[in-house]
């Protein structure tokens, strides 16, 4: 595995907290309290934060403070276009050069996700899933492309399609299949398995979305207390 810098580390402990919903959209990122948690100084707390901003994952000042950026949901069907893309391309170059030894780490990633989910710890269950496509994704070494997809998950409502009822089992059900493609080194398999892991979590965000929508609009059709204008 490449060499991470403390400021890598720490702005991927970071990401790995925006994902899982662990830092919530809008909360206060404190330097100190991190710094802390993670045992080091501000400095590389201070830099990592300063590299988030700059892929999206935070707004405002690393001096004064950073907060988790809001999500934006009206650029969200380009992002999903562009994960298919460079995601697939990454799986399909994972599974040609992963190695025995990836696949085993691959397999132990995949029973920790599903040893979270069966004990319904949701927020674990999501920063295992980020933990294993990351490293899915490092397995080719091509650091510009992962770069780019890490600037698209900033984007990305992770954390409202996470939340919908049932999402994380089967996104569990999804991770199986993209494993038994990497165990049958059958990169098209692999790249399938992660276009539809992509288009099913976005479309029951979608269906999830319309839903609410439908239920807000027969509870103001039911209310004639409601003001409308």
């Amino acid at each position: 595995m490449e060499y991470r810098t403390k400021e890598e580390q720490v702005a991927d402990f970071l990401r790995e907290g925006i994902i899982a919903g662990r830092f919530p959209r809008g909360s206060r990122l404190k330097q100190l309290e991190i710094a802390k948690l993670l045992q080091t100084s501000i400095t590389p707390v201070r830099e990592a934060l300063k590299l988030l901003a700059a892929e999206g994952y935070v707004v405002g000042d690393s001096y004064r403070g950073a907060t988790v950026a809001p999500f934006d949901i009206s650029g969200s069907n380009e992002m999903l276009n562009l994960r298919i893309l460079l995601e697939t391309q990454l799986v399909r170059a994972a599974v040609e050069q992963a190695t025995a030894a990836d696949i085993e780490e691959l397999r132990a990633m995949a029973l920790e996700f599903d040893r979270a989910v069966a004990a319904k710890q949701n927020e674990t269950a999501r920063a295992a899933n980020y933990r294993f496509h990351r490293r899915i994704f490092e397995i080719p070494n091509m650091p510009q492309t992962l770069h780019f997809v890490q600037v698209l998950w900033a984007r990305y409502p992770f954390d409202l399609i996470n939340k919908i009822k049932g999402r994380v089992s089967r996104a569990n059900e999804e991770h199986d299949e993209l494993l038994k493609a990497f165990i049958a080194r059958d990169s098209a398999a692999a790249m399938l398995a992660t276009r539809q892991h992509i288009e099913s979590g976005w479309v029951e965000l979608l269906n999830s979305v319309k839903a609410e929508t439908a239920a807000e609009a027969a509870e103001r059709a039911g209310d004639p207390d409601r003001v409308t204008g």
